[in-house]
């Protein structure tokens, strides 16, 4: 996030020979430093990283395909449906 509230989403395709040499933990604070970051959280790395912006994968995963995962992060519109606005 940075200083004035903008919400930062990034994700780095995993290691795959002719198209990305993934990023190591110090790496990936820097790209959070340069995007003038004051805070940041790293969620997971791998295969499974991917990221759908309205209905599209947006990455290249690793493993080629989107994989089932446990968990993730969703950002919607507005407040849930009988939630408080």
């Amino acid at each position: 996030m940075t200083a004035d509230g903008k919400i930062l989403m990034v994700v780095v395709d995993g290691r795959q020979a002719g198209w990305s040499v993934g990023v190591s933990l110090p790496k990936f604070a820097a790209i959070f430093r340069k995007l003038r970051a004051v805070s940041a959280l790293n969620l997971d790395g791998g295969g499974s990283s991917t990221m759908v912006v309205r209905g599209d994968v947006v990455n290249r995963p690793s493993s080629g395909n989107e994989r089932s995962v446990s968990t993730a992060l969703m950002v919607l519109p507005g407040a849930d449906q009988g939630e408080p606005g």
